[in-house]
């Protein structure tokens, strides 16, 4: 009677511990915020283009909520004059994440609505997501900017984002925030392709090829959805390994 008592208390305890895990692992929310890069794009039946926060949901489980705040053609500066920031920081709850990719378009020096200094605007516009998302309770992750398919004459894949990924190093240490450097991890991509098939990862079309460009596409900037799938397969990947909490969260498929 004694034993059987213990293997019931066991089993009752397990019960509990099972279902605190379900409760811990319940749901979460995932915010993100950049350009178009990242951002959902429209008739995603016919369209080619896809931002990789458009795909990240597939590489996730069920319990998570994924909500694709970014917009073609913004910069930090924009973002936040917008009032986009605003809508997104209304929503935030605590235990939310923050993915904040910005860079692409702050480097506009022709155009002052976008345009940010790297070292000062671009600086403090990051650090102000970072600490309004805290305040709120909500977890911050930086991402450097992905690169652009830029290969020279040489063969050599060269930078285009100037001082904007090393500000968001600088940012993500000084204020000990999880950093997943994708810039570093696209380089890689982009170079594992080579000069001719990185092409996939991007808008290459010749005139007539497809409806959706009639007159064709040679856009080394936004991705293809091969290209969206590749880097947000490398991003989740390295989001395991920075952030642990979201491990349980990522499909074992894409681990």
């Amino acid at each position: 009677m004694k034993v059987l008592k213990i293997i019931i208390a066991s089993v009752l305890l397990l019960v509990a511990c099972n279902k605190k895990q379900e409760e811990a692992l319940a749901t979460i929310t995932i915010h993100t915020i950049g350009d178009s890069t990242m951002a959902n794009k429209k008739n995603p039946e016919v369209n080619p283009e896809h931002g990789w926060g458009q795909v990240l949901p597939s590489f996730f489980n069920a319990n998570v909520t994924i909500k694709n705040h970014a917009v073609n053609g913004r910069s930090t500066r924009s973002f936040i004059n917008e009032k986009r920031w605003d809508s997104v920081y209304n929503q935030l709850q605590k235990g939310d994440y923050v993915f904040i990719q910005f860079g692409h378009n702050d480097q506009k020096e022709n155009d002052p609505k976008r345009y940010t200094n790297p070292y000062t605007a671009y600086r403090n516009n990051l650090i102000q997501f970072v600490q309004e998302a805290r305040s709120k309770e909500a977890i911050p992750v930086l991402l450097t900017s992905i690169v652009r398919r830029n290969f020279n004459e040489n063969g050599t894949l060269v930078d285009t984002h100037g001082a904007y990924p090393l500000v968001v190093r600088l940012v993500a240490q000084e204020y000990n925030v999880p950093l997943v450097d994708a810039q570093y991890l696209t380089e890689q991509l982009e170079e594992s392709y080579g000069i001719e098939q990185s092409k996939k990862l991007h808008l290459h079309f010749l005139p007539g090829e497809i409806s959706y460009y009639p007159e064709g596409k040679d856009d080394n900037t936004h991705l293809s959805k091969l290209g969206a799938t590749e880097v947000a397969k490398r991003i989740v990947k390295e989001l395991g390994k920075k952030v642990p909490a979201l491990q349980d969260f990522i499909t074992k498929e894409n681990e």
